[in-house]
């Protein structure tokens, strides 16, 4: 268990690292192109660039706050209940969190696809949307890693 939930920690923490460079590139677009287009010299695309680096940001950066538990918990009813209890709560949640995930990154697989077969791109720039969806679909399968790791440490008991 230790081998994989370290495996899991470095994947995630690669993850992390594209997502914050997608974020540093929507920053420095967008104050490029302020700073272009007071000289009369805008970036021509800027906004479907930081809206498909906010794509890449946001889902690169989910596995990672999701490992690190970084995002709000609201249990306060759950932790009322006996131990054994919270531990199947944890246990269900997690799959069907699992399942969930594995339904949408096998979905944005499919939609992916779709979108390289039609050659869809974007507007101004081009740009095709189809390694966005693979990207996310895969962002989505790692999250259901995450996951089975958060499975594993609960049933090992070493779960919070």
């Amino acid at each position: 268990m230790a081998g994989y939930l370290k495996f899991l920690e470095k994947l995630c923490m690669l993850m992390n690292v594209i997502a914050g460079t997608a974020l540093t590139f929507i920053m420095l677009l967008t104050v490029s192109d302020v700073v272009l287009r007071y000289f009369g010299r805008p970036i021509v695309g800027t906004f479907e660039m930081v809206g498909l680096g906010g794509a890449i940001a946001i889902g690169f950066g989910i596995p990672v706050t999701s490992f690190y538990r970084g995002h709000i918990f609201v249990d306060f009813f759950v932790q009322r209940f006996p131990k054994g209890h919270q531990k199947l709560v944890h246990l269900v949640t997690r799959t069907a969190s699992c399942t969930l995930f594995l339904w949408i990154g096998y979905n944005l697989f499919i939609y992916a696809n779709d979108l390289f077969q039609s050659g869809e791109v974007s507007l101004t720039r081009q740009i095709p949307f189809y390694p966005i969806g693979y990207g996310i679909g895969l962002c989505c399968l790692v999250q259901c890693l995450v996951f089975i790791g958060d499975a594993m440490k609960i049933l090992g008991g070493q779960y919070e």
